[in-house]
């Protein structure tokens, strides 16, 4: 019988952080007060129906963790974790980067991912999809959920690297609002998903830069970062 799914991304809105990470902070990495981000990671596990949640430090990398689960778990050095521990939260950190939250309800297994710019070009969805694949899921029972993140008409690069991002990750390269070269970088996970046989794909369509509510480096750095969730009750 599949299990049930729960996703979840938060807002700015609910904490106690200080400006500029005001208030929903849940990075510990940003210059934020420690005790601040404590108390809000607590807020969070409080609020969902969860054991524990997994978080990760990540680094822009291609490297994907299976876990089974110790509460208070950080991960080092990670841009995805999988997992078949069910009521084990695994968390995205994001001010702008892709949270991608993946699961096969059928073979209760989930995955969360980064995917900035670096990350998705090296294959980081790709990936943790083939990570899943490897402890029983099925490519065809894998439902995706794309977090809000910076959006292609608001994500200027160099036209190189546009070029560059294109070559790897088809489908990312794109024109901003002003014109100019720029990346959106989940139209190219949206693609690359498609091309891999997942075809149950939502896409949270909220532009970080452009939404109040949300976390945006790109907009105003120092500031916080988001958390996207997922997890098996």
């Amino acid at each position: 019988m599949p299990v049930r799914v729960r996703r979840v991304t938060t807002t700015r809105g609910g904490g106690v952080s200080r400006p500029p990470y005001d208030s929903f902070n849940l990075g510990d990495h940003v210059g934020d007060d420690p005790a601040a981000v404590a108390a809000n990671r607590t807020r969070l596990a409080d609020a969902i129906s969860a054991d524990a949640v997994v978080w990760m430090n990540q680094v822009h990398s291609d490297h994907v963790v299976v876990v089974d689960g110790d509460p208070g778990t950080t991960v080092d050095d990670t841009d995805a974790l999988v997992t078949t521990t069910p009521r084990l939260a695994l968390a995205v950190l994001s001010a702008d980067c892709v949270p991608v939250l993946l699961a096969d309800a059928r073979a209760g297994v989930i995955g969360a991912a980064h995917a900035g710019r670096v990350g998705a070009q090296l294959g980081i969805v790709a990936r943790t999809v083939d990570t899943m694949v490897g402890l029983g899921a099925s490519v065809g029972d894998i439902s995706v959920l794309l977090g809000p993140a910076v959006s292609g008409r608001n994500y200027e690069v160099p036209a190189a690297m546009a070029d560059e991002v294109e070559a790897a990750l088809p489908g990312s390269r794109t024109t901003t609002a002003k014109g100019t070269p720029g990346l959106d970088i989940r139209a190219g996970v949206v693609r690359q998903l498609t091309t891999l046989g997942v075809t149950a794909i939502d896409v949270d369509p909220r532009c970080t830069v452009e939404d109040p509510q949300l976390f945006s480096h790109r907009r105003g750095a120092p500031t916080g970062r988001l958390a996207s969730l997922v997890w098996m009750q």
